[in-house]
């Protein structure tokens, strides 16, 4: 059974991933850490716990556990580990962004493994310590890893995705009321937002060359939790030879999968899962890719990735949905 940790325990990433820690049959949680809720029962903050759990948070830390859980705000996990010293035999898995990019990977002695299962899944395999993909960043870099693996990004990608108000976390903000919600929908960071960094670095990876733009906008919508990508770019091959690329490139992912019909958000909420749909149009090809941003787009994923870490099934604990309205 492995001990685990969480750091920054009070969150909606943590609260995912301590449903699923709570469930997953060789896991044990140790700690709790959160210094503003310490001595407070987890179900006081994560109230669907209730009856799940006893465990209290706490502001102490064993430094000795199999795995650890970074549960932090952006920036904050690479203060947190020049502060605390773990065993050299703890798995690390960092959901925030500090440690995703390849001139950031390296940190006192640690070299962080991009944890994306459908692109480097034998790496994982092998790693200590992993950075977790972004929520956008998974469902989009799933959208197009076919066409760049087999170089075929020779023009602009547009992007457009909607995420759900989860996406924004716990922090209220102006645009995070429901009053702002509510029967509302906008963009944000059109065209610069922070996950564009890590997709153009694995679009590099794959495909050398490519030297387009990846004109990404996302947007905000008033429900709780999903996103719902659509990409398009210029593909000059059939729609059968682009889903025959894709199955033959997802054939072996536990939880990506190629639909052959329209595909909506209530198919993968609560889920692991991330549906993919394609459309030809004239000489463009339509993606659209859906995934639950807490789960597949972090908590579900760094399980998964744990999974693949630690030898398990990378299915495990993770067979999750039980309804579907």
């Amino acid at each position: 059974m492995l001990e685990v940790g969480i750091i920054g325990g009070a969150g909606y990433t943590a609260g995912e991933l301590i449903r699923l820690l709570l469930n997953h049959p060789k896991t044990h949680i140790n700690f709790v850490y959160s210094t503003s809720n310490s001595g407070h029962k987890v179900y006081k903050i994560h109230q669907d716990l209730l009856g799940s759990t006893e465990m209290n948070f706490t502001n102490t830390i064993n430094t000795n556990i199999d795995v650890l859980f970074l549960c932090l705000g952006h920036g904050n996990s690479t203060a947190f580990l020049q502060k605390n010293t773990f065993s050299e035999n703890t798995k690390i898995i960092d959901l925030s962004n500090d440690f995703r990019l390849t001139a950031d990977k390296n940190f006192d002695g640690k070299k962080f493994i991009y944890g994306l299962p459908e692109l480097q899944k034998e790496a994982i395999k092998e790693a200590k310590y992993i950075a977790n993909p972004g929520c956008f960043a998974t469902a989009l870099q799933l959208a197009i890893l076919p066409l760049a693996a087999h170089k075929l990004l020779q023009n602009d990608v547009h992007i457009n995705a909607v995420t759900g108000a989860t996406g924004a976390g716990t922090s209220l903000s102006a645009t995070t009321h429901f009053t702002y919600r509510d029967n509302n929908f906008s963009h944000y960071k059109a065209f610069t937002h922070q996950h564009l960094e890590e997709i153009n670095q694995t679009v590099k990876k794959l495909q050398a060359d490519f030297n387009s733009e990846i004109n990404f906008v996302p947007n905000r919508g008033n429900f709780s939790r999903g996103i719902f990508a659509t990409t398009y770019t210029e593909f000059k091959g059939s729609i059968k030879e682009a889903i025959k690329m894709y199955q033959e490139y997802y054939k072996d992912a536990k939880f990506t999968f190629i639909s052959e019909t329209d595909i909506h958000l209530k198919q993968v909420v609560n889920t692991n899962k991330c549906f993919i749909h394609l459309v030809k149009h004239n000489n463009k090809l339509l993606i659209t890719s859906i995934i639950d941003n807490l789960l597949k787009g972090a908590s579900g994923q760094a399980i998964q990735n744990m999974n693949l870490m630690c030898g398990f099934e990378e299915a495990l604990g993770l067979n999750l949905k039980s309804n579907y309205f």
